[in-house]
């Protein structure tokens, strides 16, 4: 019954159409007349023409208005018939007189009105019955079918012949109804056209009866089934162009369905994906006519799902060649089809809107329009390529050349277009992981984890080698294409620049490390060498080309950095150990030097990253030629050519570019020579301290005290450079060397490394032992550094410094009376001696007076505090510990010692107090005062 009320309800909706055209037709030829009455009127002159006018104005509004129908005024069939246009029927491509495009010029420059809000009346009447409708339709031969065979009635063959005769009788009423309908119809329900319902009800009803021939009654064979499913799949895609993106959206479904549907023993890769890539191609070019976006991205999906699908789900050893085709029609029509090479200004002329406004250049490359196409497109690709290589999967041969062909293809269109952003470094990505892949693969990337197992398929090592190099060519080749157009697509030449300058190398460097030979490797140091000329080359070239603009220094910089890059890979696959290590020192300083024959603003900077690497061969392997190799001789061993060349390269750099009007790349050349030469004499004192092992984890006193002289003497040659040329390193990097020694007093020297917590053994000789360097060598170091320092650092600065030094002092004067009494060995488990005791206070007083002395000389208020405080200590320690410990004429000569000691500083201050006549601050001249004028002056 529902069938026969859906053919009913069909015929009543023809008919109603047919007699609504009648209608039409018949108003149409009224106002043809009343057009032509109005003519005749105009040319009998103006007195007349104005009362007719008006009559005429009276017979048109008693005529069903456009607001009667639901449309608007202005673009209404009534409005189109006063300019003389068709109502019904669509006119002809290329038809149109010359005053209709004239008529119609203004309009389409002029920005269209805002649309009143749609009713629910309309939303209701005009767009949900035809969607149920359709799908009425389509149940409705569904239905027919079904209750024909429940009831017996027919045979299988009528019963398909007559579904079939149904869905063509769709098909062609949809094509009836859109060239006759209403324009203003198509252009108000274009989401809800009847045409496009009664196209898509057909196409379905017709995929239903092939699929019930082949599926149920095997009326037909598989490769017939397969060719009627796909016919009819295309031939909606087609339709689509008439009809709009959802049949589009349709015929893909049926596109990507069919070989679901169809099914067969030996099932064909080829067949599959031929079809796929036919169907996507036909979707696509569909898309370029009509502008759509989400149909051609679904496209895109689709092949992927399959392509995965095939891949993963396979129970045969997949073919990739089938893959690999079908991704290159992907990758051709997206590149040259669609979106191709439309850009933002396009898209905003063709939709007539203005283009939407980006903060920058850099923001528009990487938004180009309808960038969902071309990035799932590259996503697809560059997923399945990789899947190719998996050792996961089970093929009859490795795919390696399919991979490369993939990534090749991605590649050249992301250097072929300018809005392909995306799809240049998914090339870049798959590239990269396909390379660490197969290098993985090759069995030599065992040896830095033997616990891998080895996978069940090994690529040969050359074969990877050569896939790497291939690739790495590749992209150096394509950078140079799109550098060539540098002037004209400056931004997405910098991205293929840093391509350029990342890729090559990666690639290489991967194949080296894995598949190398680590010792001496000739194709690999060929590779290299051939990669970093070729990029150096290019730079030249740019630079020349664009000599007068600024454009191309970003651009030749990053393909600089690059060419440095792949000639260090080419110098440790040629060189080994201290070689290297040299090499990559003169190589960086060789850059420094170019600055006198060319101007790029890169080469100070490749020194830079020169140095950088140096530092990274010294962390990776501290010995430079391993510990075997490394002798015991003090000094002169392999660590002082490994260290102190690249020190010294440093700072001729750094003194070569001491004018450079870069201060970023001078400073930091600075505080690089400072930090090799301190690392240089470092690991030399470490080396000779401990018998010439590096990697010691016992440290000692001496060993300690050397490393805090060195950062006293650093700190103050960065106050003489700073003096001589003015620079934030020096001034900075010069206090914070003092700083770090002086947290190194704290820790090392008072606490951690004193051997009265230790128990190291001061040595045999009185005076000259370990109690000499490890404190009164860096006391008298603080107090110079002290000296040194007024005027030119703040007064906390040059106060802590001189403190740092006094604290030393008391420490070696302290453990030198226990060296007196106990020996080499002044360990605390000894305990102490009344002579010892007694002998303390002596020394800390003495040590007192001569503070005091000292900052009366020198006028520093600081260390006459100094003084005081290591009095007070005394007078606490006679008090508190000799009044207990003490006996006899010890005790008694303690407390007269210091009585006399405490009345000669009391009388000694009165006299300075007096002669100076300030007992507040320090005198002029004195290191707190005269620290201040050139302070200021210094930091300005």
């Amino acid at each position: 019954m529902l069938e026969l009320i859906a053919l009913v309800a069909f015929a009543v909706a023809l008919a109603a159409f047919l007699g609504g055209r009648r209608t039409a037709g018949r108003l149409d030829a009224e106002i043809e007349s009343l057009k032509a009455e109005i003519a005749r009127l105009a040319q009998q002159g103006p007195a007349e023409v104005v009362p007719e006018l008006a009559a005429s104005e009276r017979k048109e509004a008693e005529v069903p208005t456009v607001p009667e129908v639901g449309e608007q005024a202005v673009q209404g069939p009534w409005s189109q018939a006063r300019e003389g246009a068709r109502i019904f029927g669509s006119t002809p491509a290329g038809t149109e007189d010359a005053g209709t495009e004239a008529s119609s010029a203004p309009a389409d420059v002029a920005p269209v009105a805002a649309r009143p809000a749609e009713s629910l009346e309309s939303r209701i009447g005009g767009r949900w019955p035809v969607w149920v409708g359709g799908l009425a339709l389509a149940l409705g031969g569904f239905f027919l079918v079904q209750y024909s065979i429940d009831a017996g009635l027919l045979s299988p063959v009528v019963r398909l012949s007559l579904a079939a005769v149904f869905g063509l009788v769709l098909g062609v009423a949809g094509e009836v109804i859109r060239r006759r309908a209403v324009p203003t119809i198509a252009d108000r329900f274009h989401n809800a056209m009847i045409p496009g319902v009664l196209t898509a009800a057909g196409a379905v009803t017709l995929f239903g009866v092939v699929y019930a021939a082949y599926g149920i009654y095997g009326f037909i064979g598989t490769t017939i089934a397969f060719v009627l499913l796909a016919m009819i799949s295309l031939a909606t895609v087609a339709l689509s162009l008439l009809h709009g993106q959802a049949l589009a959206g349709l015929g893909l479904l049926a596109s990507l369905l069919t070989p679901l549907f169809v099914s067969t023993d030996n099932p064909s890769p080829w067949v599959l994906f031929n079809f796929l890539a036919i169907a996507w191609f036909a979707t696509i070019s569909a898309s370029r006519v009509r502008q759509w976006t989400v149909v051609p991205t679904l496209s895109n999906v689709g092949v992927g799902l399959w392509g995965l699908a095939y891949l993963v789900g396979s129970t045969i050893p997949f073919q990739a060649m089938p893959v690999m085709v079908c991704l290159l029609v992907m990758i051709a029509g997206t590149a040259l089809i669609w979106p191709g090479s439309l850009r933002r200004e396009a898209v905003a002329v063709e939709t007539g809107q203005s283009a939407p406004i980006v903060a920058g250049r850099w923001e528009r490359l990487f938004t180009p329009p309808h960038a969902a196409i071309s990035i799932s497109a590259a996503i697809v690709a560059t997923m399945l390529s990789l899947l190719f290589i998996s050792p996961a999967l089970e093929a009859a041969r490795f795919p390696i050349a399919e991979f490369v062909i993939v990534i090749a293809a991605l590649g050249a269109h992301g250097a072929l277009r300018q809005t392909a952003a995306y799809p240049a470094l998914l090339a870049a990505f798959g590239a990269i992981a396909g390379t660490w892949t197969l290098t993985a693969l090759s069995g030599i990337f065992a040896y830095l984890d033997p616990t891998l197992a080895t996978p069940e398929i090994v690529v040969p090592g050359r074969t990877a080698m050569l896939t790497a190099m291939i690739l790495a060519a590749l992209f150096l080749l394509l950078a140079s294409a799109v550098l060539s157009r540098l002037a004209e697509q400056r931004h997405f030449a910098i991205l293929w620049a840093g391509i350029a300058a990342v890729v090559p190398g990666t690639l290489i460097g991967m194949s080296f490390l894995m598949t190398g030979n680590l010792a001496f490797d000739l194709p690999h140091g060929l590779a290299a060498f051939a990669g970093g000329l070729f990029l150096l080359a290019l730079v030249e070239w740019l630079s020349r080309r664009y000599a007068e603009t600024a454009e191309v220094d970003l651009a030749a910089g990053l393909l600089a950095l690059g060419s440095f890059g792949l000639v260090v890979i080419g110098l440790h696959a040629w060189t080994d150990g201290l070689v290297t290590t040299l090499a990559i020192a003169l190589l960086g300083t060789g850059y420094t030097f170019a600055t006198r024959v060319r101007s790029w603003p890169v080469l100070p900077w490749v020194t830079v990253a020169s140095a950088i690497v140096v530092l990274a061969r010294i962390a990776w392997e501290p010995t430079i030629v391993g510990p075997g190799s490394l002798g015991t001789t003090p000094v002169f061993n392999a660590l002082l050519p490994g260290y102190g060349i690249p020190a010294l390269l440093l700072v001729f750099c750094a003194y070569f570019l001491r004018a450079s009007p870069d201060p970023r790349v001078r400073n930091l050349l600075q505080a690089l020579a400072s930090l090799f030469v301190l690392l240089t004499l470092a690991i030399l004192v470490r080396h000779a301290m401990n018998g010439g092992v590096l990697d010691s984890s016992v440290p000692t006193l001496g060993e300690q005290a050397i490393y805090t002289l060195l950062a006293i003497g650093a700190s103050g040659i960065f106050m003489t450079l700073d003096g001589r040329s003015p620079s934030p390193v020096f001034r900075y990097g010069g206090m914070v060397l003092g700083v770090l020694s002086m947290l190194s007093v704290l820790s090392a020297h008072l606490v951690g490394l004193n051997p009265y917590f230790s128990g190291e053994l001061l040595g045999s000789i009185p005076f000259f032992d370990l109690l000499f360097i490890g404190y009164l060598l860096p006391a008298i170091g603080y107090g110079g550094l002290a000296w040194y320092a007024r005027g030119r650092r703040p007064q906390a600065y040059v106060m802590a410094l001189a403190v740092s030094g006094a604290v030393l002092a008391f420490g070696w004067a302290t453990l030198s009376v226990r060296r007196f009494w106990q020996g080499e060995s002044v360990a605390d488990w000894k305990g102490f001696l009344q002579g010892e005791t007694y002998t303390y206070s002596v020394v800390w007083l003495v040590l007192g007076v001569l503070l005091l002395v000292a900052g009366s000389r020198f006028n520093a208020k600081s260390i006459r505090i100094a003084s005081a405080v290591l009095v007070f200590i005394a007078v606490l320690k006679v008090f508190l510990v000799d009044m207990s410990n003490l006996e006899g004429f010890l005790r008694a000569l303690s407390f007269i010692g210091l009585g006399g000691v405490l009345i000669g500083i009391g009388l000694f201050y009165q006299k300075i107090l007096s002669s100076s006549g300030n007992g507040s601050v320090d005198p002029p001249g004195s290191i707190a005062t005269a620290a201040e004028p050139k302070q200021g002056a210094s930091q300005a």
